[in-house]
């Protein structure tokens, strides 16, 4: 058995005739055939009844239709796989993202990156810290960028830039320009939460935990998925919330937000490039990693 004739087997499956799977697979129909009755005596079975509608598939025919389209499929792939360590040119560099790095943090990094390396494309996935990591696992980007430092192995974690997570309130809140309050003061206020699995709820959470406040205590209006999304609620009036002052830098120069401090809270989390351990990095990924560490790695 070989990949050909199993590209042929699915022809003459596909199109139900011997003459169209010639025509498809640029054989003549004496080869078409002989490659279908090589699998039957492989087999020692029969795989497709040759009647006067067609060719129909016998049950043993089905169950190798199945097992064929997979084999063929990944056989496809693999020159797509192996392509991205043929160096730096016409490659795809797939990565992920949590919120903040995704949003504020890679579109730094990719303009002089592509002045370097113009061959490379850089396919970034989003998604909150956990999902981000779920990729990594799945072996869908070959690494990523995330707010939370997870415990399983298999993992290597190298700590980026620390970030501040800051109580963030809009312009004409009483609590605007305030130089603090106390924290017993968010017990009235309406808080919106990022959603469970992001690195800023997570920071949030640990640090209330450490100074004897449940979030059940807070007046939690809602939980949203992304940093955007709860910046919008707060323009408009939904609630405060706390959030990276990486993401909140350019409203709070236009006056449109403002950071108040919360005394005795103070949240500080790194920012992590995660690799699986033991796995060989593309060159475009290793050339990428690099760009990221010298602009953000920790001090």
């Amino acid at each position: 058995m070989n990949l050909k004739q199993l590209e042929v087997f699915i022809a003459v499956a596909d199109s139900g005739s011997f003459s169209r799977a010639a025509e498809i697979t640029f054989l003549t129909q004496s080869t078409v055939s002989q490659h279908v009755s090589s699998l039957e005596s492989e087999f020692d079975l029969k795989l497709l009844d040759r009647t006067g509608k067609g060719a129909l598939l016998t049950e043993a025919g089905k169950i190798l239709l199945l097992h064929a389209r997979r084999v063929v499929a990944g056989a496809r792939e693999v020159p797509l796989a192996l392509n991205r360590f043929r160096g730096l040119e016409k490659v795809v560099l797939k990565i992920g993202g949590s919120n903040i790095p995704a949003c504020y943090m890679i579109p730094q990094c990719i303009p002089a990156f592509r002045e370097q390396h113009p061959g490379v494309m850089i396919s970034l996935y989003q998604g909150d810290s956990r999902e981000t990591l779920e990729r990594l696992k799945r072996e869908e980007v070959e690494f990523v960028l995330v707010g939370s430092r997870f415990t399983e192995k298999g993992f290597l974690h190298r700590p980026l830039t620390l970030d501040t997570i800051s109580l963030v309130v809009p312009a004409g809140h009483p609590w605007a320009g305030r130089d603090a309050i106390f924290p017993e003061d968010l017990l009235d206020e309406p808080l919106i939460f990022r959603e469970p699995g992001s690195g800023t709820d997570r920071a949030f959470r640990d640090e209330l935990a450490k100074m004897g406040f449940a979030p059940d205590q807070l007046k939690v209006s809602m939980h949203l998925g992304s940093n955007e999304a709860v910046k919008q609620a707060i323009l408009n009036g939904a609630g405060i919330s706390f959030l990276s002052e990486l993401s909140v830098k350019k409203e709070c120069e236009r006056g449109e937000l403002f950071v108040v401090n919360v005394k005795g809270l103070t949240i500080f989390r790194h920012f992590y490039l995660i690799t699986r351990q033991g796995r060989e990095l593309s060159p475009a990924a290793e050339a990428f990693t690099a760009s990221i560490l010298q602009r953000f790695q920790s001090e």
